[in-house]
């Protein structure tokens, strides 16, 4: 799909508030990842809310948090981890993605993954870029599939 934009038709969630956090680590490249998730998430008629963090292993403690406090109806996680000269990588990678996937299994939370694992600086751009792949988009597309199928299975209002 590289080059061609992703198709990232969504349902509306009007009303509905998404918690977008970020991992500010590698900002110029979260920069376009976050641009792709607050487009996605205003067409499909939500209100987007952003904080920040220092690091990808930091995103699954904070949407816990968030969750905790209340008032998110879906989160997406934002970050990028580029391979290095140690096993840092894989550590992170690993351990970030599977923070998420407890908290949408185990919490039954609608989050999309939008932290990219790349071996490069270049292929975490062309992964960012809201006129290629956009990825930030399609996290934000996932979790508001996820509030639909939620709400849908709960006989909650679109």
């Amino acid at each position: 799909m590289a080059g061609q934009g992703a198709d990232l038709t969504v349902e509306r969630v009007d009303g509905a508030t998404i918690l977008v956090v970020e991992a500010r680590y590698h900002s110029h490249i979260n920069d376009m990842l976050i641009e792709g998730a607050l487009r996605v998430i205003e067409e499909a008629g939500a209100k987007a809310e952003l904080v920040t963090v220092p690091g990808a292993l930091e995103i699954p403690p904070a949407i816990a948090r968030a969750e905790a406090a209340g008032g998110f109806d879906a989160y997406v996680a934002l970050g990028c981890v580029i391979r290095g000269e140690t096993t840092h990588y894989e550590l992170v990678s690993e351990e970030s993605c599977r923070g998420l996937m407890d908290l949408g299994v185990r919490g039954r939370l609608a989050i999309g993954n939008g932290i990219l694992t790349t071996e490069n600086e270049q292929q975490a751009v062309v992964r960012a870029d809201p006129k290629d792949q956009n990825k930030g988009g399609g996290a934000a597309a996932a979790a508001i599939a996820l509030l639909a199928l939620t709400r849908r299975l709960s006989g909650a209002p679109k």
